[in-house]
């Protein structure tokens, strides 16, 4: 592509690089000059214009910004995503269904890595989306982009990006009170898990409430209905083979990890009973707040396992908001 000032004469069927205002109408940048406009230009006193022309093999920046988008998604419906239409080099990708971001970020690296004039930009990995949501966006920077680059930025990143929807939709919850706890605290549990589920188009459809001891969470669990099976208990778990996490072995099920490096949502613990999976909440997770559970329960409800590895990995980025009611804030204020 050529780029730069030319005679007004010398402008038709090259691109205006900046707008124009002539006779109260503008002229915007992008346009490709017909023989009319440039002579109304010319009218209008304008003898020299910065435009952009396309090289042999060139392609235009919206047929560009297509074709890249459709190399990143070759089937937007398998792929949860509603594609724009291309407009000043621009293509959106919209989320159309509930669930977490998935991509292969290597590949999206080494899109970005072949010219500086194809652009993805996009959410982090595992981003929680609703339906409209923006999930990435292409821009090609210049007018137009060699031929030989949009292959390779195509190839480099094909099908490279999706929504992964959610799968289980329903889930179980298991309370546990102790002595003298206070009704409302179980109402405020309920609520918030309610709320999590909802923004991923899923339901409670099972609630008990239990005395906090093994046994009686261990029937509770084997009897609850749900994809998926949530535990929130009136005292912490402290300990790997704590209450909680011990009724889910007498249920007949594992326990894969007790802890994880994200904060607020230490204390959280999952496993699996039979198929289903299941999650020890931290007492955190009575908050709506942005916490560690969301993280695991959001994957596993798509669908994906949650490793040990994938927990360890979550530290990175794992310092959440601070919150202000919590009674031992991480980091004493200063005097």
């Amino acid at each position: 592509m050529r780029f730069g000032p030319v005679p007004i004469a010398e402008a038709t069927g090259a691109i205006l690089a900046h707008s124009q205002i002539v006779g109260g109408r503008k002229i915007g940048k992008g346009t490709v000059l017909d023989a009319a406009t440039v002579a109304a230009l010319k009218k209008a006193g304008v003898a020299e214009v910065t435009v952009a022309r396309l090289d042999p093999g060139d392609i235009a920046e919206d047929a560009a910004a297509a074709a890249l988008a459709a190399a990143l998604v070759p089937d937007p419906k398998a792929a949860c995503l509603k594609l724009s239409r291309p407009h000043a080099g621009r293509v959106n990708l919209n989320a159309t269904a509930p669930g977490i971001v998935e991509m292969g970020a290597g590949h999206i690296h080494a899109l970005n890595r072949v010219d500086p004039s194809l652009t993805l930009a996009t959410l982090a990995p595992f981003t929680r989306v609703t339906p409209g949501m923006l999930v990435g966006t292409v821009k090609v920077i210049s007018y137009a982009v060699a031929g030989e680059a949009l292959d390779a930025a195509c190839a480099a990143a094909r099908a490279a990006i999706r929504v992964r929807p959610v799968v289980m939709k329903t889930a179980g919850l298991v309370l546990t009170t102790l002595d003298g706890a206070p009704d409302k605290l179980v109402g405020k549990a309920r609520e918030a898990v309610e709320g999590r589920l909802k923004v991923l188009g899923a339901t409670l459809s099972d609630i008990r409430t239990v005395r906090h001891e093994t046994a009686a969470i261990a029937d509770a669990l084997a009897a609850l209905d749900g994809d998926i099976a949530l535990i929130l208990t009136g005292a912490a778990t402290s300990d790997l083979h704590d209450t909680a996490p011990e009724a889910v072995r007498t249920a007949g099920g594992t326990v894969a990890r007790f802890g994880m490096p994200v904060d607020p949502g230490n204390l959280l613990f999952h496993g699996r009973l039979g198929a289903r999976p299941v999650i020890g909440l931290p007492g955190c997770a009575r908050s709506p707040a942005l916490n560690g559970a969301d993280w695991v329960l959001e994957r596993l409800v798509c669908g994906l396992d949650v490793s040990d590895d994938d927990v360890a990995g979550m530290g990175v980025g794992g310092l959440l908001k601070e919150i202000p009611i919590r009674p031992q804030p991480r980091e004493r204020k200063r005097s």
